[in-house]
């Protein structure tokens, strides 16, 4: 015991050296960029909206590039999500995007499901990398990551607060993944509208305890930026990759009948301020956050579920193979019962087929002697009838002949009588 807390105390006084000159591992951070430029980063983005909202629209004008993306309509019987993988490169730095669109959100006449097929991605893109994770052979820095690193959902600017959709999903969605929330088409709206539309979401989303993501405000670089970016949400955007001349120069914009809206111009939208937070400062921190946030819960009920712990009630240090054994006999007890129990269940179907098949056997016997009674009844009719019929005819036989006989007869007196009248015309 004083040799255990003697370490720990060693532990805890470090001793803090100088140097006597130059050593050279100052060049550690240098080192973990080259790596981490060679090998590549990945980014995941979920657009969560309404069909029709711009949500294909503003990724375009966030990367400045055109996405394949097929057109959907608005007759999905159910909410699917679409998956695609786009290969970026800028300067000397290669991104992996991958883009997740919710086709049919919002169009079912029913919603109250429209959540859980997006739940359900989440968590399989989770499973996708915990099993990656619990390979003997594990290959993590290789695999493709797609867990979902930001949600944006896109808000309609319809109304003067959240939709019942918006804010069940939001809230579901909520302890999954980073979101953020950006109302679309907001040229649609005036500028003191607009003011009060992003304070009345606010208010909704902390009333009904809806946890969005916060830009990070302990880096003291980053520290100003954020916390004023935190006050702006949620941003306010406008997408389009058209050219229109404004002044000397051609910028991103719609353009109106009565004018044009300038996509990166931040007194018209906050396109800019969506950009510089997403892509410029806090992309790291979304991955970040994403791995040690919202994976590690989701790892951590998952092996909760499968029986791990990190201690025992005396709290000691667990052993794994102990674990898996104890895991293994329950699941082994547990499987008995339920062979048991089915087979219970068989014998008890089993009876109840022979009862059923007693019974069955029962009526087809009653059925074939009641068939069997008719058909000798009926036999004895048809015996009966035969027997008259074979008396009518002997009876018919008998009168024909007679009625022969008596025609015979009848013929030959004919025939006699005239020869008589000519042999006495000759006397």
């Amino acid at each position: 015991i004083e040799a255990f807390i003697g370490r720990l105390l060693r532990h805890e006084e470090k001793r803090i050296l100088e140097l006597g000159g130059h050593v050279g591992f100052d060049s550690l951070p240098d080192q973990l960029v080259s790596k981490s430029v060679a090998r590549g980063f990945c980014f995941n983005i979920l657009c969560v909206g309404e069909t029709g909202i711009g949500k294909s629209t503003l990724m375009n004008t966030l990367f400045n590039t055109t996405f394949e993306n097929e057109e959907a309509s608005h007759y999905q019987s159910e909410v699917q999500l679409r998956p695609q993988t786009y290969d970026l490169q800028e300067s000397n730095v290669n991104l992996k995007l991958t883009i997740v669109h919710t086709v049919g959100f919002g169009d079912q006449i029913n919603k109250g499901e429209s959540h859980k097929p997006i739940l359900e991605y989440i968590d399989a893109q989770f499973e996708s990398y915990l099993e990656e994770e619990l390979r003997i052979k594990r290959s993590l820095f290789n695999c493709h990551d797609t867990r979902i690193h930001i949600c944006l959902y896109f808000i309609a600017p319809t109304g003067h607060s959240l939709k019942s959709l918006d804010l069940v999903t939001m809230k579901k969605l909520d302890s999954k993944v980073n979101i953020i929330p950006v109302i679309a088409k907001a040229d649609t709206v005036s500028k003191s509208e607009l003011d009060k539309l992003k304070i009345k979401i606010m208010s909704e989303l902390v009333s009904n305890g809806v946890q969005i993501y916060q830009f990070p405000t302990e880096d003291e670089a980053v520290a100003e930026i954020n916390t004023s970016m935190n006050t702006h949400l949620p941003f306010a955007v406008v997408g389009s990759l058209d050219e229109v001349k404004v002044g000397n120069k051609m910028v991103k914009a719609r353009l109106y009948p009565w004018g044009s809206v300038q996509v990166e111009n931040e007194s018209h939208c906050d396109f800019v301020k969506l950009r510089e937070m997403l892509l410029r400062v806090n992309m790291e921190d979304l991955r970040e956050q994403t791995h040690a946030r919202h994976y590690e819960l989701y790892r951590r009920c998952k092996l909760e579920e499968m029986g791990f712990k990190d201690t025992d009630p005396d709290s000691q240090s667990f052993s794994l193979q102990d674990t898996y054994e104890a895991k293994r006999k329950e699941f082994l007890v547990d499987l008995q019962h339920k062979e048991e129990e089915m087979r219970q269940m068989f014998v008890s179907k089993v009876k109840e087929t022979e009862a059923e098949l007693k019974e069955k056997e029962k009526e087809l016997h009653e059925r074939f002697e009641q068939l069997k009674r008719m058909h000798q009844e009926e036999k004895k009719n048809l015996e009966e009838k035969r027997r008259e019929l074979e008396e009518e005819m002997n009876a018919f036989n008998r009168r024909r002949v007679a009625a022969e006989t008596l025609m015979g007869q009848a013929l030959q007196g004919c025939s006699q009588t005239p020869f008589k009248k000519d042999k006495d015309k000759k006397k």
